[in-house]
């Protein structure tokens, strides 16, 4: 192997990257006039962005001033079929690769949800997106036609995660091509992941894990570090030990077998150098897949961090003399002259035109954007001047907001409406608002068109949703064939993963031994390391490897071992993948399926039930809490029907368990947000879900023989819950309602309080307080004992029960 990566690399050393041999032919010089045009056109796009924010038309801005000549430079190594997973100071390389028009960028930092191409106004600029599906019909788009753009998020290092699940997919494309349809996702697995990333987010976690990860999986991740010196005001040598990066991870270097990743350095400032060394090492890359570390030095930043503050609050003199020295732009020109590649009137005109250009993008997007805002001002004028007609008290009433819209600045909807409701209630204060009627309609539209520009696309709206997926029950044979909970699951995934050629599973134990609790039996050796397969303890990365896998067709089902270690994944859960097709306005999603397994057992870490926090952090997917492993199945085949991300929490205490198996394992589905009527009953209303079944079924029996009719519901997911509102068709029936879980008090407990006594107007039908059965505000003591009086018991639900039936 060592010996075909050497041969590897004299054959680019020799091939075309030779710039020395190359630099006066005609297209290498039409070449580097357009590179310099688009760094000096980037860097006027950021200079005219700062002063749009500072004027106050728009709120915020982050801008790649100081990164312009390695973004151009790294445009020529990215080809269609693509992946970037990157950095909000990559505007060079989205303008030089013609992902982001400059009006685009524009509309984006006016929060235009009507312009912004990448989110629909709903993130702040410099995060950019493709389209990877279809809307509408939820379909996948073709990505192998485009330079394809992960949803860009602002917590930094982020990206990292999900950068390394989308480089793993080329890998996998090359293990499984000719068994998965690959028309739309790949060319022969040739696809190169790019991530770029600031120096001092290095200092993250997850860039750690992803580094080593990428070593261990070897795939072709390609991780740019824009180095300027500082995390805003913190220098370089109080975040990273020896104050390089690249130092550091020397050790994780390529060896002489073939282990590690090439890391390559180079200067932000010198654009040859820049070309050499991206070209070959990208290009090596692509054959052999080995991932890479370009560590780009002595960035500068010339206009601070962002626009909310000066960089030379912490800067010194010297610094600032240096940067200046350094810009990249400046030492271009000067080279581009020296080399004679173009002469002094001609990048002058170049840079002339390019200020025009920029300044023309910018008005364009601003008025696209200001436009319709004038003409909801202009109604609410008019409206305004009606009011005023109407009569003597009328006008008193209104007269004096007549200077108020008048010095309405008109930059946003928001105001606009915000003076409008203030009429309209002061109107209701002096008991004239029957002349208000025109005023009522504006303020109700108004409201409308904005709250649909925001409100769309947390979930799937398109046929391939979840909840559009047909029920399908399970069926039994005549002779009842009863199993264990995990010979269940076990047949489940044997079916799926002969039906579903794309699906793969992956975590800590998953492969070899089949997973802790059987589930994954012996299906490693039947279909392959490729698709079932171990990894390391590292469930942060886990999380990002199953987004990037998910985003390229896969349909990756990612374990965490036990549900109280999900905290090491709920930052990509939340901050990526529940908000992935939100934040992109409908364009992306990533229908990744956490497995993973909670409630009661032993002890503090392994006896977790923080249902309360999972529905409160994870709007965006489902979560299906089922109580056996049958319905598990089901939920599982629903899901992966369905185009959605979910976590499934099996039930931990129930693998050996017996029940009955299905003749129809690998078909049934069980609808989502649908709850079960385990019992019927007339007294009292119990609602719970997971483990708890099994504990409530025991109560009930005790409280049939005390005269206490029980009708229990089992919810079956959290997220959605109860999409008919059938729970409070029981309350009418029983006026009693209990809330019964093994989360803390006011968890999961709470949650589902509100959704039926408030959302579904339970409250009208209560003939007694509402109850909840809850675990203690403390974490479970290891043993039996601790488990018995820390969470809930059957004698628990009769005491709680006898008391509600006797108020």
């Amino acid at each position: 192997m060592q010996q075909d990566l050497l041969k590897l690399d004299v054959e680019l050393e020799s091939s075309a990257f030779n710039y020395e041999a190359i630099k006066l032919e005609m297209d290498y010089v039409q070449r580097v006039i357009n590179d310099y045009r688009m760094a000096v056109l980037s860097r006027e796009v950021s200079f005219i962005g700062r002063k749009e924010v500072l004027s106050g038309k728009a709120k915020f801005g982050v801008f790649g001033d100081g990164n312009e000549l390695s973004q151009v430079a790294l445009a020529h190594c990215i080809k269609k079929g693509d992946w970037r997973s990157g950095y909000y100071r990559d505007q060079t390389l989205m303008f030089a690769t013609g992902v982001s028009k400059i009006e685009d960028f524009f509309s984006q930092l006016y929060a235009d949800s009507a312009n912004d191409p990448f989110s629909g106004g709903r993130q702040m600029n410099a995060h950019f997106a493709t389209r990877t599906i279809n809307s509408v019909t939820g379909e996948w788009e073709d990505q192998t036609k485009i330079i394809n753009v992960s949803s860009d998020i602002s917590s930094t290092g982020g990206q990292m995660a999900r950068a390394l699940g989308l480089a793993l997919a080329s890998k996998k494309f090359r293990e499984l091509d000719s068994t998965l349809p690959t028309e739309k996702f790949t060319v022969n697995g040739n696809e190169i992941c790019f991530c770029t990333i600031g120096d001092a987010s290095t200092s993250e976690g997850i860039f750690w894990e992803t580094i080593n990860a990428a070593g261990v999986l070897r795939v072709p991740l390609a991780i740019f570090i824009w180095d300027n010196g500082y995390g805003i005001s913190v220098p370089s040598a109080l975040q990273t030990t020896k104050g390089s990066i690249s130092e550091v991870l020397s050790g994780f270097a390529l060896n002489d077998d073939a282990q590690g990743l090439d890391i390559y350095t180079c200067k932000s400032w010198d654009y040859p150098s820049l070309c050499q060394t991206f070209e070959r090492g990208i290009e090596k890359m692509r054959r052999s897949h080995i991932p890479a570390i370009f560590h780009v030095q002595e960035a500068t930043q010339p206009q601070g961090h962002s626009t909310s503050g000066s960089h030379e609050r912490y800067k010194s003199k010297e610094r600032l003399d240096w940067e200046k020295e350094h810009d990249g732009i400046a030492i271009m020109r000067q080279w581009i002259l020296n080399a004679g590649l173009a002469d002094d009137a001609t990048l002058l005109n170049i840079e002339s035109s390019v200020r025009s250009e920029a300044r023309e993008a910018k008005n364009n997007a601003w008025q696209r954007y200001i436009s319709p805002v004038k003409n909801e001002k202009k109604i609410l004028v008019e409206i305004h001047q009606n009011l005023l007609n109407t009569n003597a008290t009328v006008a008193s009433v209104v007269g004096k907001y007549t200077k108020e819209l008048k010095e309405l600045k008109e930059i946003f909807f928001t105001e606009i409406l915000r003076v409008a409701e203030a009429i309209y209630f002061d109107l209701t204060i002096h008991n004239v608002l029957s002349v208000g009627d025109e005023l009522s309609q504006f303020i109700a539209r108004l409201s409308k068109d904005v709250q649909n520009k925001y409100d769309k696309h947390l979930y799937s709206e398109t046929p391939l949703s979840a909840l559009k997926v047909a029920e399908i029950k399970p069926s039994y044979g005549e002779e009842k064939i009863f199993k264990n909970g995990y010979e269940i699951i076990n047949s489940f995934f044997d079916a799926i993963f002969e039906k579903y050629p794309n699906v793969i599973a992956f975590g800590e134990d998953l492969g070899d031994i089949g997973d802790v609790n059987q589930g994954f039996a012996g299906l490693q050796e039947k279909y392959g390391k490729e698709r079932i397969y171990d990894i390391g303890i590292r469930e942060w990365s886990l999380i990002g490897e199953g987004i990037g896998l998910a985003m390229r067709g896969f349909r990756p089902i990612a374990e965490i071992q036990y549900l109280d270690y999900i905290y090491y994944g709920l930052t990509p859960l939340v901050d990526d993948l529940t908000c992935m097709r939100y934040r992109s306005n409908g364009m992306q999603s990533a229908p990744l399926i956490v497995r993973t397994r909670g409630h009661r057992l032993e002890g503090i870490w392994h006896t977790g039930s923080p249902m309360g926090l999972l529905v409160h952090a994870l709007r965006g997917m489902y979560v299906c809490v089922p109580r056996n492993f049958v319905q598990a199945a089901g939920m599982y085949h629903t899901l992966l029907k369905g185009d959605d991300p979910a976590i499934v929490i099996e039930p931990l205490n129930s693998y050996r368990l017996k029940e009955i198996a299905p003749s129809n394992i690998g078909e049934l589905t069980v609808p989502l947000g649908v709850p079960d009527i385990i019992f019927p009953g007339t007294d009292v209303t119990l609602v719970t879900y997971g483990s708890c079944v099994k504990i409530a079924v025991e109560a009930i029996e005790i409280l049939g023989k005390l005269n206490i009719s029980v009708e229990l519901i089992d919810v079956q997911t959290l997220l959605p819950f109860d999409i008919h509102h059938s729970i409070v068709q029981s309350l009418k029936k029983t006026n009693r309602i209990v809330f019964f879980d093994e989360d803390v008090p006011g968890g999961a407990t709470s949650y589902m309080m509100r959704e039926v006594l408030e959302v579904q107007k339970g409250y009208t039908y209560l003939d007694a307080p509402p109850t909840t059965i809850t675990a203690k505000d403390h974490r479970t003591p290891y043993g039996t004992d601790g488990d018995y009086y820390a969470k809930p018991n059957v004698f628990d639900v009769v005491r709680s029960i006898q008391l509600l039936v006797k108020q």
